[in-house]
């Protein structure tokens, strides 16, 4: 069923808000996906917050123009699955964790920032961790320092105080210092 001119429009427009937003695109050739597996992937995409979508390449091609995806233009043909995202690595985390269960699913391109992303560079944007554990990790190193200065000066009191209690954490030599 063909789309009227104005229909073309609404899917062009709606396509291209997706685009102004995400910050990530995947795309992925679906051919031989039965419905169910595919309902099962779009379920997994709604719920990480992912807009998958299929899409006439030529409208997806229109869509893109003057935005970060441009530089994919060139690879949207043939049957190809669409994963917009807000969250940087969300898309490409659902698409890559599906096409390990699913040999049917094969992950085309990407971008990200601007660039262009092969299979290999969708996969390694895949394998980031989430936010909150990035954020997790920033504040443990942050507070590394801190911690370790904190256990030093506390067993430099407590010698200087005449206590022999060096806790086991803290290396002799710098209590000796």
């Amino acid at each position: 069923m063909s789309l009227n001119r104005s229909e073309k429009q609404a899917v062009i427009d709606e396509v291209t808000g997706l685009a102004a937003k995400a910050q990530s695109l995947v795309m992925a050739e679906y051919r031989g996906i039965t419905v169910a597996d595919m309902t099962r992937l779009r379920t997994q995409a709604r719920d990480k917050g992912v807009n998958l979508s299929v899409l006439k390449n030529t409208l997806a091609r229109r869509a893109v123009v003057g935005s970060a995806f441009e530089v994919l233009a060139d690879q949207m043909t043939g049957p190809l699955i669409y994963g917009f995202s807000t969250d940087a690595v969300a898309a490409a985390k659902v698409v890559s964790d599906f096409a390990k269960t699913n040999d049917k699913l094969v992950i085309r391109a990407g971008a990200f920032g601007g660039k262009a992303l092969d299979v290999n560079g969708v996969k390694q944007l895949a394998s980031v961790p989430p936010r909150e554990v990035l954020l997790a990790q920033l504040c443990g190193l942050l507070m590394s320092p801190i911690s370790r200065a904190a256990v030093v000066l506390g067993a430099l009191a407590a010698k200087k105080t005449g206590g022999d209690a060096v806790p086991a954490d803290v290396a002799p030599e710098a209590v000796a210092a």
